[in-house]
């Protein structure tokens, strides 16, 4: 009752690594997700060596970032690099700095 409400984020992102294959998730903590790909605890990340997070959209939302992440999964590679590309034009990597 009246107690102080948190706001969760969510967040969709696109990791990728050296030779850019692409992995599209979602996640409430964008920061631990990174950490996870960084030290290989996923499976498929793993396998591929998806170790960094190039690209991110934040919503209020989790259905609408749910609906969003399947909506990215669907975009063929050129239109992944050109929306990647419009924020991230030099895919940083190391740590991310540009993360929240």
């Amino acid at each position: 009752m009246g107690g102080r409400h948190e706001e969760v984020s969510y967040y969709v992102y696109i990791a990728t690594n050296r030779t850019r294959t692409f992995y599209t998730g979602m996640t409430d903590d964008l920061r631990r997700r990174q950490h996870e790909h960084a030290t290989g605890q996923s499976a498929f990340t793993a396998k591929y060596h998806i170790d960094h997070i190039i690209y991110f959209e934040t919503f209020d939302d989790a259905m609408k970032a749910a609906a969003r992440e399947q909506q990215l999964k669907r975009y063929t590679r050129r239109k992944k690099i050109a929306l990647i590309e419009s924020l991230n034009p030099n895919w940083s990597e190391g740590g991310v700095p540009w993360l929240p």
